[in-house]
């Protein structure tokens, strides 16, 4: 594999005029009743018989892609190792190092140590992620629920209430 097939790369979108055919084929074909390609996919070059077998998940990654720039959007593509640094990790989940040092050490993220250095499988990590996001989803269903529209003092008193319950966890943590 050569040097510049593993480096982080952002795409622009291109013009509308030259994703819409590719998007419009990817909605047909899903439309039909098919969600993944059946019998598969393709791709072809300008000489007959010059062509290579797309696997499902660079299908799944092209379909996310083209949606990404037919909405304005620009798409980077990084590469990850299967064993990720504790900045690689930061950095997929946004957060800053030493909050993924600290949900090592309480337990929430299995990890490996190298030596001195800890080491997070890209599994393991993309499992945590889903898991936080079930969680925030649950809590944000949870105040969907807890908002009583005909009595909305209440509501308010009872949000402040909580906001005054988090910052005092927040404060005995440090």
């Amino acid at each position: 594999m050569s040097r510049a097939a593993v480096v982080e790369e952002t795409y622009l979108p291109s013009r509308e005029v030259e994703l819409a055919p590719v998007l419009d084929f990817l909605t047909a074909h899903e439309a039909a009743g098919r969600a993944l390609p059946e019998p598969r996919y393709f791709l072809a070059g300008a000489r007959p018989g010059d062509q290579v077998e797309l696997p499902e998940e660079v299908y799944l990654a092209l379909r996310k892609i083209v949606d990404a720039m037919q909405s304005g959007l620009a798409v980077s593509v990084v590469p990850q190792a299967t064993r990720l640094t504790t900045q690689q990790a930061a950095d997929l989940l946004n957060v800053s190092r030493p909050t993924i040092v600290k949900l090592l050490d309480e337990g929430e993220i299995p990890f490996e140590k190298a030596g001195t250095h800890r080491r997070i499988l890209l599994a393991d990590l993309l499992e945590y992620r889903e898991r936080r996001r079930e969680r925030q989803y649950d809590m944000l269903a949870a105040t969907r629920d807890a908002v009583d529209e005909d009595n909305i003092e209440q509501t308010l008193e009872d949000l402040r209430a909580a906001r005054k319950a988090v910052a005092a966890r927040r404060a005995a943590r440090l």
